[in-house]
């Protein structure tokens, strides 16, 4: 990519791979201020079957409102990033997700998919600016496709063995 030597290209994408670290993190602790943080103001979210999200603010509704009584875990990974110029990049992430039901521990969502993103450097530092999930498999409670009961691990039960 022209105007990006070799070092500042390899600077931009673990930069990059830090901005999908804390954000994955930041939804999983529901740290809704770290999250924000990390989206640029015309920041656009659409994932599908859900509405799209204008700005950081209503995506934010969207996710804390969706993940209320909830515990997440998200997994981004084997990221290709592309770089547009030296403050514009696309990524593609393979992801993996579980939901779970904060009293049950029942699962309530397990899929599969990658996350689309672009990316900008807003004073100095990556934003994202779009998302889309693209789901390639899911299993929901709610559609009946889930596994039967799931034992849960405990570290108690483990160290005995």
């Amino acid at each position: 990519m022209e105007g990006m030597s070799d070092l500042e290209r390899l600077v931009a994408l673990e930069e990059i791979r830090l901005l999908k670290a804390r954000r994955d993190q930041a939804i999983d602790t529901k740290n809704w201020e770290l999250y924000h943080s990390l989206h640029a103001p015309h920041h656009v979210s659409h994932n599908e079957g859900l509405p799209r999200w204008e700005g950081p603010d209503a995506m934010i509704a969207g996710t804390r409102a969706s993940l209320e009584g909830k515990v997440s875990s998200h997994h981004s990974h084997t990221p290709d990033i592309t770089f547009e110029s030296p403050t514009k990049a696309k990524g593609i992430w393979g992801m993996e997700d579980l939901i779970f039901d904060e009293k049950t521990k029942e699962l309530l969502l397990h899929g599969f998919g990658y996350y689309h993103e672009e990316y900008e450097k807003v004073d100095g530092q990556w934003k994202f600016v779009w998302r889309q999930l693209r789901r390639t498999f899911v299993l929901t409670k709610e559609a009946g496709n889930l596994p039967g009961q799931l034992r849960t691990w405990s570290r108690e039960r483990h160290d005995r063995a």
